[in-house]
């Protein structure tokens, strides 16, 4: 195991243990999860691992095998910087809890494409918090380690996301989807068998990288607020009347409202043709989100509009945007024997404009966190 290895050449030890967390895609339901709503995410099958040993100092030394240097020593969570808040974070967001946990080495290794929107922070955030919980006996439960988690990378990372990421990653099952009430924390999982029915789901990783700390995000977040505010409501989960809502509404606060309301309807539609075996018919749906993230939301950006639009051009049933915008990935859903004509097509479509090849890679539903060794 070569982060196993990696950890001995930094420490001269063997790690106490290997953790693993994978990332996720998010079939539908895009930025409801900070708006209370519902999400239907799953993890797929590459994520981060982490090394772990515990140390009696507190002192917290971090590795990653995908950066340069050596170990970086962090006495206090507060002095970390760039990917080591999230790691460190995670420590501070335990001890902020009241649980005993001291120091730890760590070495990271991963093989999710970082900036994908396929939630390497949260893959990694989970991963060091699994490992922690173990090392250091602090019994909780899944949902605990992601709330957890997703503290570290709101108060501590400045990252405002909500909790589907942190979720996911620790919640997932294989062959299922996690129907996720952001507000209740009530989970609960849902068949996913894509190849039963012919169909692959394709991510389309534009090579657009993405970083959720630059302000826009955020901004969308506060926009949402404002508008629950001035409609008096908690939350958008709280808008029953859509059209009262939109009338009262103006600008970027309507447009904001109209697609959070409209995508938590499109989730239970999901839910209900995924329970129902039509799986083929999510597509629709598919399409439908990505127009409201592109037109409503303003996240997305001309690279995931090609690929999306490609796809759909190629026969793929339905295609969309997924993760927090700005660039990241797209998902398409296509049968089995038209899958090399939707990548020729979104290929194609970005050679035509002088864009980098997209990567393309076939996303199956996995298990979640886990302990390897």
């Amino acid at each position: 195991m070569h982060v196993a290895e990696a950890f001995r050449e930094a420490y001269g030890a063997a790690p106490h243990g290997v953790w693993h967390a994978p990332g996720r895609v998010n079939l539908i339901g895009e930025h409801t999860d900070y708006n209370d709503g519902l999400v239907l995410p799953f993890a797929v099958p590459w994520g981060v691992s982490a090394a772990v040993s515990p140390r009696a100092d507190g002192v917290l030394r971090l590795l990653s095998v995908q950066m340069p240097g050596g170990p970086l020593t962090i006495a206090d969570p507060g002095e970390a910087e760039g990917w080591a808040r999230y790691a460190a974070g995670v420590v501070w967001a335990l001890r902020e809890a009241g649980h005993p946990v001291g120091g730890a080495d760590v070495v990271i290794d991963g093989d999710l494409p970082r900036g994908a929107g396929l939630s390497s922070s949260a893959a990694l955030e989970v991963a060091v918090a699994l490992a922690l919980d173990e090392l250091y006996g602090l019994g909780l439960s899944r949902m605990e380690l992601a709330v957890l988690a997703r503290r570290a990378e709101n108060d501590f990372a400045g990252v405002p996301s909500g909790i589907m990421d942190q979720a996911a990653s620790a919640l997932g099952e294989e062959g299922r989807a996690l129907l996720l009430d952001c507000r209740s924390l009530a989970g609960r999982t849902v068949p996913l068998d894509l190849a039963a029915h012919g169909l692959t789901l394709l991510i389309i990783d534009t090579g657009v990288r993405h970083e959720l700390a630059d302000g826009r995000y955020a901004t969308r977040r506060a926009e949402c607020e404002r508008a629950a505010k001035r409609l008096g409501v908690e939350s958008l989960r709280d808008v029953t009347d859509l059209a009262g809502a939109l009338g009262v509404l103006t600008g970027a606060e309507r447009d904001r409202v109209q697609h959070v309301v409209t995508e938590n309807h499109r989730v239970e539609a999901v839910v209900g043709l995924l329970r129902a075996g039509a799986v083929p018919e999510i597509g629709a749906l598919l399409n439908a989100s990505h127009l409201s993230l592109r037109d409503e939301f303003a996240v997305s950006c001309p690279e995931l509009d090609v690929a999306v639009e490609a796809a759909v051009r190629g026969r793929a049933r339905g295609a969309r945007m997924t993760g927090g915008g700005f660039g990241g990935s797209a998902i398409a859903l296509v049968p089995q024997d038209r899958e090399q004509s939707v990548c020729e097509s979104v290929s194609a479509a970005y050679a035509e404009r002088g864009w980098r090849p997209p990567r393309f890679l076939a996303a199956t539903p996995s298990a979640g966190a886990r302990r390897l060794a």
